[in-house]
């Protein structure tokens, strides 16, 4: 993910460009909170994960639930690994990738219409979408298929307050319990659109985020994920 093509991220700690909870349910205040919320089961190598998806993100909801009941998904890697940050997954060109290759570029040929929303955030076990860095990409428009799920770490409310200081805003008192207690990446808040949450399988993040990487942050033992299953 060197050249301007690639898929990126923006990890504003450390000042470089990056492909890269959220509030409970319930917490936005869009009507569509209270409709049910579709499930999909993401299994692994390492384990499996069950996904709530938000109705406040309709746009990325339908295209996630398409392409995983197309098996879109089934066979990519966990391509990019940062242990305290996430890991990311959804490039095609991942399906039997040499080692050592590198990947992040790839896509289905579309993004997504950013839906980012103030009362979804970045807790441990946000799904959230990667995308293009904002100098080719100010709409923060979302990839189509590449996706993260936050790791992160806890941060004390000093940090938060220095935080909220610095970027001119206000993390909720649920934001701030989150981070504290839960942990997760608070410096995407409102830069990527988060549109699910990790309800349980919290601990494959973990297995996932803390296997060895080598160059790109790819994993030097493959992590695949097996399918994506719409469960409800």
């Amino acid at each position: 993910m060197k050249n301007k093509n690639s898929l990126l991220f923006t990890a504003l700690l450390t000042g470089i460009v990056l492909l890269i909870g959220c509030a409970q349910p319930g917490n936005s205040t869009n009507n569509k909170q209270d409709e049910k919320m579709q499930t999909v089961l993401i299994s692994t190598d390492l384990g499996d994960m069950t996904v709530v998806l938000y109705n406040e993100t309709p746009e990325h909801r339908d295209n996630f639930l398409r392409l995983a009941q197309e098996g879109f998904f089934n066979d990519l890697l966990f391509h990019r690994v940062i242990d305290g940050f996430m890991i990311q997954a959804g490039d095609p060109h991942s399906r039997d990738a040499a080692p050592g290759e590198r990947l992040g570029s790839g896509g289905p040929g579309y993004t997504v219409v950013a839906e980012i929303q103030d009362g979804l955030f970045h807790q441990k076990g946000a799904l959230s979408a990667a995308r293009q860095g904002d100098q080719v990409n100010p709409e923060k428009r979302s990839s189509g298929s590449q996706f993260y799920i936050v790791q992160g770490r806890r941060w004390s409310e000093q940090e938060l307050d220095m935080m909220a200081k610095n970027r001119g805003i206000e993390f909720t008192a649920d934001q701030v319990d989150k981070y504290t207690n839960v942990g997760g990446t608070p410096h995407l808040d409102n830069e990527y659109t988060v549109f699910g949450q990790v309800i349980a399988g919290l601990e494959v993040i973990d297995k996932i985020a803390t296997v060895r990487t080598g160059p790109g942050d790819r994993p030097v033992e493959d992590v695949k994920i097996k399918s994506i299953t719409v469960i409800e």
